[in-house]
């Protein structure tokens, strides 16, 4: 290759490096206020006060109370149980524990998402065993979308495990009358379960560590350039 082509396509290969570069930074900037932005939400309405059943069954738009707090009353229908596969808390990877709780003095139902427990290895068809109590409870949590999504090959979402949820296909499979949120449930470790739920900031300081690291290789990519096709190639020349 001639020396001139040569230069030419050197310095286009650096600059589209440095604008790729540069625009993941961006991205990761972006994500990262996206998630400080969500966290702030969360925070404002952990400020106000808890609904209870009344409160939460006079909603004509639930999803709008997305992270409130609730205090609901009701019973377990522990034989629509579901098992979410892959999910993990603390790093370790388990079951996400899924439970239809009939609202007391309705017959709507909530979906709980009840907490998270470990997984049997060995045996993958095996559950692990929890607890659900009888009778009229009193539970705690935050209001939340359907647990979220991950990637599956073919249809997944059936049967006692499964990977993911769909919340208006779970409502024609058990023909629960199913409010459009469920409740994350908050509160100690019980009944077998863990409930340790990541804060979304916390994740955040991950997208800033990314960003820099694409800025600092976008910068480092540039100073390569001008020392090696401008600095020297003048020396060179001179």
């Amino acid at each position: 290759m001639q020396p001139q082509r040569r230069f030419w396509f050197i310095t286009v290969a650096a600059l589209l490096a440095v604008c790729a570069t540069a625009l993941l930074g961006r991205w990761q900037l972006s994500r990262a206020a996206q998630k400080e932005l969500l966290h702030d939400q969360i925070e404002l309405q952990s400020k106000r006060a808890p609904l209870n059943q009344v409160d939460l069954l006079a909603l004509l738009e639930p999803s709008q109370e997305i992270h409130r707090m609730a205090v609901l009353r009701g019973r377990w229908i522990p034989a629509k149980t579901v098992f979410l596969d892959n999910r993990q808390m603390n790093a370790r990877p388990g079951f996400f524990v899924v439970t239809p709780f009939k609202i007391e003095g309705s017959a709507s139902v909530l979906l709980v998402q009840r907490g998270w427990v470990a997984r049997n290895f060995e045996t993958r068809a095996q559950v692990p065993v929890i607890q659900t109590p009888t009778g009229v409870v009193e539970i705690s949590g935050r209001v939340a979308l359907a647990p979220s999504k991950l990637y599956e090959l073919g249809d997944s979402d059936a049967g006692l495990i499964r990977q993911n949820l769909d919340l208006e296909k779970f409502r024609q499979e058990t023909q629960l009358p199913l409010i459009d949120v469920t409740l994350r449930q908050t509160g100690a470790a019980s009944e077998g379960l863990l409930r340790e739920w990541s804060d979304v900031a916390s994740t955040a300081g991950k997208n800033y560590a990314y960003a820099f690291q694409w800025f600092a290789l976008a910068g480092l990519i540039s100073c390569l350039y001008v020392w090696f096709q401008i600095v020297k190639r003048n020396r060179a020349i001179g």
